[in-house]
């Protein structure tokens, strides 16, 4: 008996439909090799000397941005750029960035892994974490922890907290409440600041500084 190959087209164009698909996650893999690198490399050179090499910073005024989400990390660089969010430092840098450069470098911080600090003194800590689980009613100020979820993590709005510097977190939280920071969605960070005191404040940050929200 012959053996004939069995020539029908229908496998000549499933082998087709292959090869075209390889081709193009080759490339796709490929196109994502290069954006990676093009945000390591900004990472490197225009972001380590106040965000460190991974987004861990060592410098207590500069935010960790290990970890944080993406989609944070992107509403703040556009903010930045364009002026809603104020800061002498990152106004010029985002400047020299470009639109896509945005979202890879968010992509390559969101990846890093956040280490966290050491709350010091546990006392202060430990009011710190009265308030973020349970507010102050008196005073109108509601619990962190329904943003931010209880070890800081945060979502796709709230940014993850846990983990970050005293200095910086203590800042910040000053900064909505005087309103010099107004880049928050709706006002309610600058609402919620505002009605906290300095104590409060400074509890809070110190309680969060050694939390890891893996």
């Amino acid at each position: 008996m012959i053996h004939r190959e069995n020539n029908h087209p229908s496998i000549a164009v499933n082998r087709a439909r292959t090869m075209v698909a390889i081709v193009a996650l080759g490339c796709t893999l490929a196109s994502q090799s290069v954006v990676a690198q093009d945000a390591k490399t900004i990472a490197a050179t225009v972001c380590v000397a106040c965000h460190g090499e991974d987004g861990n910073s060592m410098i207590p005024m500069f935010p960790k941005i290990a970890g944080l989400q993406e989609s944070y990390i992107v509403k703040q660089l556009r903010d930045f750029q364009s002026g809603r969010r104020k800061s002498d430092i990152m106004a010029p840098i985002v400047a020299a960035l470009k639109a896509e450069d945005f979202a890879s470098l968010a992509a390559f911080y969101s990846g890093q892994k956040l280490k966290p600090g050491d709350a010091g003194d546990k006392k202060v800590a430990g009011f710190g974490k009265m308030v973020y689980f349970e507010g102050n009613e008196e005073t109108g100020v509601p619990a962190c922890v329904g943003c931010h979820q209880p070890l800081g993590a945060g979502h796709q709005v709230y940014p993850r907290i846990g983990g970050q510097h005293v200095q910086y977190l203590t800042q910040q939280l000053k900064n909505f409440a005087s309103g010099d920071r107004s880049n928050d969605v709706s006002r309610f960070m600058r609402v919620v600041a505002k009605r906290m005191t300095d104590e409060e404040i400074d509890s809070v940050a110190a309680y969060l500084a050694d939390l890891d929200a893996k």
